[in-house]
This record gives C-alpha cells, sequence and structure tokens, in this order.
C-alpha cells in the first residue's frame, strides 16, 4: 500500500475512486472540473421563485460530495463557486453578481459537498439507501444553516425583514419536500452504483 495515497488508506474508498483507483494529478483535476460542471448543469434545471429558486443543484452537489469524497468534492465545489465569478454557471445562469440574496447556500456547498464525502469515507453511508439518506439531509441542514442567515441579513439590509418566521418561509420551508425528493434519489442512485459495479 503506497502511503502516499490517500485513497488507499481510507476505510470506505468513494464510488468515483473506486472505478478509477490510481491517483494523479491529472486524474484529480478532471475530476474536481466534471464535478463542478455536473453542479452547474444541474443549477441550469430551475424554477425561478424569489428570492430562492428550486433547482436541482443541492442535489448535484450531494452526489459530487458522495461520488468523490471530502477533498475531491470540496475543490469541485471551490472551483464551481469560482467559475460563477465570471461564467453564468449558477441557477437562471447568474453569476456572483446577480446572487445576493442566496449566497450563504452557495457558500454552504463546498462544506456539505466535504461532509457528505466524509461520511461516505468513514461509515460507507453510500452503500446503503437509509445510511445515504441521512447523509444527504444532514448536508441540507449545513445548507440552510449558512443559507437561511445570510438570506434574513439580505432581507433587513433593504428593509424587508419580517421576523425568523417570514425568513424560514422564503429560504427554507417551501424546499423541504424538495429536498427530501431530492435526498431519496441520491438514496436510490448511489447504492444501486455500487450493486452494478458489484463492489461493497
Amino acid at each position: 500500500m503506497n502511503p502516499m495515497n490517500p485513497t488507499q488508506t481510507l476505510p470506505y474508498t468513494p464510488l468515483v475512486k473506486t472505478l478509477l483507483p490510481t491517483r494523479s494529478a491529472l486524474r484529480d483535476l478532471l475530476l474536481v472540473l466534471g464535478g463542478s460542471l455536473f453542479v452547474a448543469l444541474c443549477a441550469q434545471a430551475s424554477i425561478p421563485t424569489q428570492p430562492v429558486p428550486i433547482t436541482l443543484q443541492t442535489l448535484g452537489v450531494l452526489l459530487v460530495g458522495a461520488a468523490l469524497g471530502s477533498r475531491l468534492g470540496f475543490l469541485a465545489l471551490v472551483a464551481y463557486l469560482l467559475e460563477g465569478l465570471v461564467l453564468p454557471v449558477f441557477a437562471g445562469g447568474k453569476t456572483w453578481a446577480a446572487t445576493s440574496f442566496t449566497a450563504g447556500y452557495l457558500v454552504a456547498f463546498p462544506l456539505a459537498a466535504f461532509l457528505v464525502g466524509y461520511l461516505v469515507e468513514r461509515f460507507g453511508t453510500d452503500r446503503s439507501p437509509w445510511k445515504t439518506l441521512l447523509a444527504m439531509l444532514l448536508a441540507n441542514l449545513v445548507i440552510y444553516a449558512l443559507g437561511v442567515p445570510w438570506l434574513g441579513y439580505m432581507l433587513a439590509g433593504i428593509g424587508k425583514y419580517a421576523g425568523v418566521e417570514a425568513v424560514l418561509q422564503a429560504g427554507m420551508i417551501p424546499f423541504l419536500a424538495g429536498d427530501l425528493v431530492k435526498a431519496v434519489i441520491a438514496a436510490a442512485l448511489l447504492p444501486t452504483a455500487w450493486r452494478l459495479i458489484g463492489r461493497r
């Protein structure tokens, strides 16, 4: 076992690293860029509700974290955020300049991807539907923990803050059912992928 290769020392290897076990700088770069592109594509599947759109973006974030692992998942989402400085990769074809209300959610994406990847690497959560579902829901809490307070702050800045309940109604409650559906989708996809490749 090569002690310099963290892919080989993890209790559980993430899906993509199992399929591409030979670590190299080129492999990691391509996976990071591919992960960021996947999230960007998911972000374009959106319903432009205000002030926070409904998108498949979070599903992309969590799948990337699970498939790439904590380190590469985190880097993929950092790359996604950096791309948003100049490219229209966010929901609705937006860049950072048009995301003032949703910036908190975006900043939370690398942390959510890292958490999902960490749970996969340490506990093999993506091998079990129920464990996958739990990991996805925990990561969604991370996104809300940063996104909702920032939304409240921005609403207060324009004189539209109407209390905690109103902020939750604007930035969390309408999305909970969709988040549960996306978590269920991930809980079906990831264990199925492991069964298809015949490894656990």
